[in-house]
């Protein structure tokens, strides 16, 4: 077993053989993660993404928690910039009201899209947000959260050292995207440490590591289970930001370029992926490495069934 706290990070993928989101198997990976032990489950919002799902995640969690009875249930994250502080502030403190000691709020920085015209039209026409916009904003998400009773548990969502530096000024529990800017998590982690404030939310620096992790009775089907988000990532890397996930057949007949390939294998380095023995020693590994006080697993597995079972292996004895 993993000797710290596991959560889990939900991204509401689709690929190109499931044209829409399987919400029932949403509920069914969420209760599976209960029973398996998992600290939290959080949901993450997107827009006008070839890949991933325009769900609300403070609808989802709604929904989740509803399904649920102990796990936390947050986002990770509601992005401040797209929102008014007040509507957020009163949409969590709805949800702690329904489910006291359960909600988490999970804040990050990005409008959550590549679209320059969905970016417009999130902020009712005006420009992208700038840092101090983004930083007004959530202190005042944080000072009206901080009114209600029962707030929800903030943390700040960070994938660079600029962002573990916002983290670190308010006092805030940090949740690393390592699984999106690893390359960022040393200098990040370093620097949330080393400028954090106490604050009414944290005596001391929290760090949560978000790790893509794809688990499986043997090697060979993680693998396969983990070839959409490899192909995905070749694209990126070759500047195609917008591109479907192919489903994990389609993914495993494709052949890489040279260039897609080199990616494809650069970004296994930062990915716990193999047996249940392999993939929890590697999570043990990159949370000692950093210090992590709690892991968050991102599985980009589409297939509901899938995902629940990589998650239910992780956390076996």
């Amino acid at each position: 077993m993993i000797d710290i706290p596991v959560s889990a990070l939900e991204l509401l993928a689709v690929d190109t053989a499931t044209p829409a989101l399987d919400v029932a198997g949403v509920i069914d990976v969420a209760q599976g993660l209960q029973r398996s032990g998992y600290r939290r489950v959080w949901y993450a919002e997107h827009h006008a993404s070839a890949h991933m799902i325009a769900f609300p995640p403070a609808v989802v969690a709604a929904r989740v928690a509803s399904a649920t009875t102990d796990i936390r249930v947050g986002t990770g994250g509601v992005l401040a910039v797209n929102h008014a502080p007040l509507a957020l502030a009163e949409q969590f403190a709805a949800l702690t009201a329904f489910f006291p000691g359960r909600i988490d709020l999970g804040v990050g920085r990005g409008p959550g899209t590549y679209d320059k015209e969905t970016v417009r039209a999130l902020r009712q026409g005006r420009d992208p947000a700038t840092d101090d916009e983004y930083e007004a904003n959530l202190a005042e998400l944080l000072r009206l959260a901080s009114e209600h009773p029962v707030a929800a548990e903030p943390w700040l969502l960070a994938s660079s050292p600029n962002g573990a530096a916002v983290a670190a000024r308010l006092g805030l529990p940090m949740a690393f995207a390592h699984h999106l800017r690893p390359q960022n998590t040393p200098e990040s982690v370093e620097r949330y440490r080393r400028e954090f404030r106490p604050s009414r939310w944290s005596d001391t620096p929290r760090l949560m590591l978000s790790v893509a992790a794809f688990c499986a009775e043997d090697e060979a089907h993680a693998a396969y289970l983990a070839r959409p988000l490899e192909f995905l990532r070749a694209r990126i890397a070759g500047g195609q930001t917008e591109v479907p996930i192919p489903d994990p057949a389609t993914a495993a007949s494709y052949e890489f370029t040279p260039d897609e390939n080199a990616a494809a294998v650069a970004s296994r380095e930062h990915v716990a992926q193999g047996t249940p023995d392999q993939v929890r020693a590697r999570l043990t590994e990159m949370a000692g490495r950093f210090g992590a006080d709690e892991l968050i697993v991102w599985s980009m597995i589409v297939d509901a069934k899938d995902r629940a079972r990589s998650y239910e292996l992780i956390m076996q004895s």
